[in-house]
């Protein structure tokens, strides 16, 4: 007995049967990569239509006698209630910063995670057909290996649409972000301070 051979065919077996998960992952991730893309769509929107402050106003803003939109808004009415408890302290108030800022952070995990997905999960359906193809081609089934090549050419087509666009999306909405926690995090602390006094060291 082959023990060479045997491996090989072993592995060719694990490797082809991997062709129909891998390119049922590919097309749910594209699906998630559309409904991201919508969603990247109606946050522009949203972020079109709000009026960014401007330097008069942020005096009444820190000091809670204005309101931010977006998001921050819901932060600092939520920051609001947790002051006016009479056990209220700093740690409340940056315990309520930081899990805001967690839980928007992790929004964008999906789309770190299509980054490499898309990419990755194309390669595999792309290598699996053209091996098969290949064998084909070395029975002289041409018909076989112009099947395969059309499969392994769309897959990679659909993989790198996948991981370009999806590192589009997270990077702009990551600098969103970033800036929107800049800004809220400012806030937050001038308007714990007005109501708690100095943060001690």
């Amino acid at each position: 007995m082959n023990f060479a051979a045997l491996i090989q065919s072993i592995l060719y077996l694990i490797s082809s049967s991997l062709l129909y998960p891998a390119m049922v992952v590919l097309l749910v991730a594209f699906v998630g990569l559309v409904v991201s893309f919508g969603a990247f769509l109606a946050e522009w929107a949203e972020r079109a239509r709000l009026r960014k402050p401007a330097e008069s106003d942020w005096p009444a803003i820190l000091e809670g006698r204005a309101r931010l939109d977006h998001f921050m808004g819901a932060t600092l009415e939520n920051l609001a209630k947790v002051l006016k408890r009479p056990d209220a302290g700093w740690y409340e108030a940056e315990r309520l910063y930081q899990e805001t800022s967690d839980f928007y952070r992790k929004k964008l995990d999906f789309l770190r995670v299509l980054v490499r997905l898309g990419p990755s999960t194309g390669l595999v359906a792309t290598l699996i057909p053209m091996s098969t193809g290949l064998a084909g081609l070395s029975q002289g089934d041409m018909s076989r290996l112009s099947a395969d090549l059309v499969v392994a050419f769309t897959a990679t087509i659909v993989g790198l649409a996948v991981g370009v666009t999806a590192y589009v999306l997270h990077a702009v909405r990551a600098r969103w972000l970033e800036a929107d926690l800049e800004t809220l995090e400012l806030v937050v602390m001038a308007r714990a301070e007005k109501k708690l006094g100095p943060k001690k060291s």
